[in-house]
């Protein structure tokens, strides 16, 4: 097969040209695979298309290269023998228009692009952080866009490519993180700005991180969390560590990046609720300059369960400490451990008096279990602050998919509540299982006012093959679930977008479905007094959006 040599650049590495091999745009410098509609930019003067040919085949074909420029109007230039001495081979040059045969794409037949950083699109304040996956290559791409409320976006010729996240955080509406957590490993990050001129631009400041479960904004820095082994100098007799926070701090504006010392006391994790369990953070809230953070017991660790020769185990779980190794990614475990918490029917919540974690509050109850969501090791932020400075926490019940009984929470999914000025639970109880028919929920976001829009699971806890797959509004005043109608059919959405956009009375979302291009939907959580209604608002070419939010000028 002929291997096709163009002028066009690299969107990656932007410093080399790109082949066309069995049917895909091929960078030999990246070494990756390209899709059509990412490519921008040219490195010739003119758009080329450089075919390898005999000068024997170049005669015969003569004739047939006249009707392919004609076809894709495009202007034939000749040849170069500049490989005559190698093989007599001859390279033909093809002029071509960006919409013709130097792309091989069927661009006439698509709509007019309208967003993105494209020549002649239209600029605006709303940034759609999506994918392209075309022959099993995914391209990142940021498409901007003057509303959500209408429209559509297209990523063809448009967009800031970029390395992708696996969360988006826009920053007051002025800078836009990409938090990536690369599989157990150091994880990356980089932000993006808008200019002067309405485009998106990458900052410079890209920095390696400590893993991370869970992040949230603190002041002007964003705070990534998890827990894991502390330093080697904290080791007991039989060399376990013990656990303790690894945290990562952003300043936004400086863009500078710090760690935590993990040698200082406050950060043990180890002991940290005073049953011996180690925890980990689930969400970040800021409340009048301190942190407020759900405490997730996970179990004792092997520094944990050998203190004191086992003083931690409840007596009757001394079954529960794994006796080897095992496991696998996020619920792989080592022998001396008891994995997950021995504790299900509590719920705990940290109330940091700064971002050093060197003071703290405990507040506990028992009308809810643990509050965070759960998927693979990240733990979802379930602690929302409303527009009075009232803390909800709302806990899913995960531990209820938990194998053994004794780890498993006989409570069902519910929301409590710390009131603004008050360190400690009032009375504010609501059973959203109850409300919803017995299902639960993966994720939770603030939408303004008393409404807080939850990620539904098709089917209780209790039973297996869970997928969430269905939005719903609770209303934290009046204690209603509204069941948000107005979207593709459940079995039809392959996902939603990690983050929300809150503007007005409305909150947006992004959707994927598994027939159609990815959407943005409205949502009115007031469309009537029984159902919240979304309404597709704006359309892309994208494969998937992850994050969609408004981004002004710096």
């Amino acid at each position: 097969m002929l291997e096709f040599h163009t002028s066009a650049q690299c969107p990656i590495c932007k410093s080399h040209w790109l082949d066309f091999q069995n049917g895909t745009f091929y960078c030999e410098e990246c070494q990756k695979e390209v899709d059509i509609i990412m490519i921008t930019q040219n490195l010739a003067d003119l758009y080329e298309l450089n075919i390898p040919y005999t000068s024997n085949k170049f005669d015969k074909r003569l004739e047939a290269l006249r009707v392919f420029c004609d076809k894709y109007n495009a202007d034939f230039l000749g040849f170069d023998p500049f490989k005559e001495m190698k093989n007599n081979l001859l390279s033909v040059f093809v002029l071509a228009f960006v919409t013709s045969a130097m792309l091989v794409s069927c661009a006439s037949e698509e709509p007019t692009p309208e967003g993105g950083n494209g020549a002649g699109a239209a600029m605006g304040e709303y940034v759609v952080a999506g994918s392209v996956t075309a022959s099993g290559n995914t391209t990142n791409v940021l498409l901007t866009a003057p509303s959500l409320n209408e429209g559509m976006v297209s990523a063809k010729g448009n967009g800031l490519i970029n390395d992708g996240a696996s969360q988006w955080v826009f920053y007051g509406n002025r800078y836009l993180y990409a938090l990536t957590y690369n599989q157990g490993n150091a994880a990356t990050t980089r932000s993006y700005v808008r200019t002067s001129n309405g485009e998106l631009k990458a900052r410079s400041g890209e920095y390696s991180m400590k893993r991370y479960t869970t992040y949230g904004i603190y002041g002007k820095s964003i705070i990534t969390a998890s827990t894991g082994d502390g330093p080697s100098d904290k080791a007991d007799a039989n060399g376990y560590l013990p656990k303790t926070f690894l945290l990562s701090y952003l300043d936004v504006e400086q863009e500078t990046m710090r760690t935590n010392d993990t040698s200082g006391e406050q950060y043990l994790a180890e002991n940290f609720l005073g049953n011996g369990e180690f925890v980990t953070l689930a969400g970040i809230e800021e409340r009048e300059g301190r942190i407020v953070s759900a405490a997730i017991p996970m179990g004792l660790s092997q520094y944990g369960a050998a203190q004191e020769g086992g003083k931690w185990i409840r007596p009757g779980y001394e079954d529960l400490v794994k006796t080897e190794d095992g496991g696998s990614n996020s619920s792989s475990y080592k022998k001396g451990e008891l994995q997950w918490t021995q504790y299900p029917d509590e719920c705990h919540v940290a109330i940091f008096t700064d971002e050093s974690l060197a003071e703290k509050k405990l507040l506990r109850t028992d009308r809810i279990s643990y509050a965070s969501g759960r998927h693979k090791s990240q733990y979802y932020q379930m602690i929302w602050k409303d527009s009075k400075g009232d803390i909800y926490v709302f806990s899913p019940s995960y531990a209820k998919t938990m194998a053994d009984e004794r780890q498993r929470t006989s409570l069902p999914a519910g929301v409590v509540r710390i009131p603004a000025g008050k360190d400690d639970f009032d009375t504010y109880y609501c059973n959203i299982e109850e409300l919803s028919g017995g299902i639960s929920f993966q994720r939770s976001w603030y939408m303004g006012g008393n409404d807080f829009l939850l990620l539904m699971y098709d089917r209780p806890l209790t039973e297996k093959g869970f997928t969430a797959n269905r939005l719903a509004v609770f209303n934290s005043e009046a204690k209603t679930l509204k069941w948000v109608e107005g979207m593709p059919a459940t079995e039809k959405i392959s996902s939603f977008g990690t983050q929300v956009h809150v503007e007005g009375a409305y909150t947006y979302i992004a959707l994927t479905t598994t027939d159609d291009y990815a959407s943005v939907y409205r949502i009115d959580p007031n469309a009537s007094s029984s159902v919240a209604l979304a309404t597709k608002t704006l359309g892309t070419d994208v494969t998937k959006i992850d994050a969609v939010g408004k981004l002004v000028a710096n």
